[in-house]
């Protein structure tokens, strides 16, 4: 399956996006001459990460069959010093609120959502070191 995207150049660092026929803005930071009016290119990988996951762990409670749970998940990286400024570390807090979860299973979802499933976890996972956290109802599970 091929991937396409489109960027048209809106002057200065700004350009915008537009990919599956949604359209948005990607730009810099005043501080690195940009305007600040959409989010950093590399930036854009940590909603993508964490969505790539949460899907394959959403698909994974499903097959088990367990409900009536929330899903919010906190991404945060660390860049390389030096150029090219990739992300060396990548932490992952899965925070899971609901009745009665199964934490052990919870865990099975994240591992093979992660493992098995989730190609931006795999490509980021050459470059960074990748650090998964389940909470439960506030609760730190792993």
């Amino acid at each position: 399956m091929k991937s396409t995207s489109r960027l048209n150049w809106l002057g200065g660092y700004a350009f915008e996006a537009e990919l599956q026929d949604h359209k948005f803005i990607i730009d810099l930071a005043e501080s690195e001459g940009g305007q600040d009016l959409g989010p950093r290119p590399k930036s854009l990988l940590l909603p993508a990460l964490a969505t790539c996951s949460a899907v394959g762990v959403i698909g994974i409670l499903n097959k088990m069959r367990i409900t009536g749970y929330k899903l919010d998940i906190d991404v945060d990286a660390e860049t390389a010093d030096t150029h090219p400024k990739v992300y060396t570390i990548i932490n992952l807090s899965y925070n899971f609120t609901g009745e009665n979860l199964d934490g052990n299973k919870l865990k099975k979802a994240v591992s093979v959502s992660e493992e098995r499933y989730c190609s931006v976890y795999t490509m980021l996972s050459k470059t960074a070191a990748i650090n998964s956290v389940i909470t439960i109802n506030g609760e730190k599970f792993i």
